[in-house]
């Protein structure tokens, strides 16, 4: 076990010693994009600190991302992903999506879970069992860690995906967050039916609004 590997167990070595046997981290990714969902993920990683060093997402590359999305799904206990998307991101707000992404995240895991350990400063208020919200959770614990990695290759993939049906937009370069290409294209084409309205970039954009159509009018759940 390296120093890494140790400190980013000992949170769910405590939980352990106290009797909690599943503990699940939880994060997200797309709080703060234009278009597409919010996407969380909730990650039950084996008893023991992990056999490799599982950082934040934002500290790797997208390539280290992807090497360490196959490596945590290969030894994961269970993973869970929630995906809300922006029509209901746009009814109830970014925050309140978010924390149902991550309730839907942990009802996803096929395993129960007796402790969640969730990335940030808010409790998911739809789960009833044992939680902590921890500040930086995604850079102090391994399965928090993990979460972030998982919810934030699965959101990649789907703006990738969004850019084939919607292509004036550069969603697989900038994966709907505000860059100067994104706005640019905002101004020229306006909002499509994937982009998120309560924001105000896109709601100032929303008079230059293509004519989609109702075919392509994105999926029941907004992803597109």
């Amino acid at each position: 076990m390296s120093y890494l590997t140790g400190r980013l167990y000992r949170f769910r070595h405590v939980l352990y010693n106290n009797g909690y046997n599943t503990v699940a981290g939880v994060d997200e990714a797309g709080r703060g994009p234009l278009a597409g969902p919010v996407v969380a993920a909730a990650v039950i990683l084996p008893f023991g600190p992990a056999s490799f060093v599982i950082p934040d997402s934002k500290r790797v590359s997208e390539k280290r991302r992807d090497e360490l999305y196959d490596e945590i799904y290969k030894v994961a206990t269970a993973i869970g992903v929630g995906i809300v998307g922006p029509r209901r991101i746009d009814e109830v707000n970014i925050h309140c999506a978010t924390l149902e992404a991550m309730g839907q995240a942990v009802l996803a895991l096929k395993t129960g879970v007796d402790f969640c350990l969730v990335d940030g400063r808010f409790h998911i208020p739809s789960l009833s069992m044992a939680q902590r919200a921890v500040v930086l959770g995604d850079d102090r614990i391994d399965c928090v860690a993990a979460a972030s990695i998982i919810a934030k290759v699965t959101r990649d993939r789907l703006l990738v995906e969004l850019d084939h049906q919607y292509p004036h937009y550069g969603f697989a370069a900038h994966k709907g967050y505000p860059t100067p290409q994104h706005l640019a294209a905002l101004q020229t084409y306006g909002p499509c039916p994937s982009h998120r309205f309560s924001f105000a970039p896109v709601r100032l954009a929303g008079q230059c609004s293509i004519d989609w159509g109702e075919g392509q009018v994105g999926s029941k759940d907004g992803t597109g």
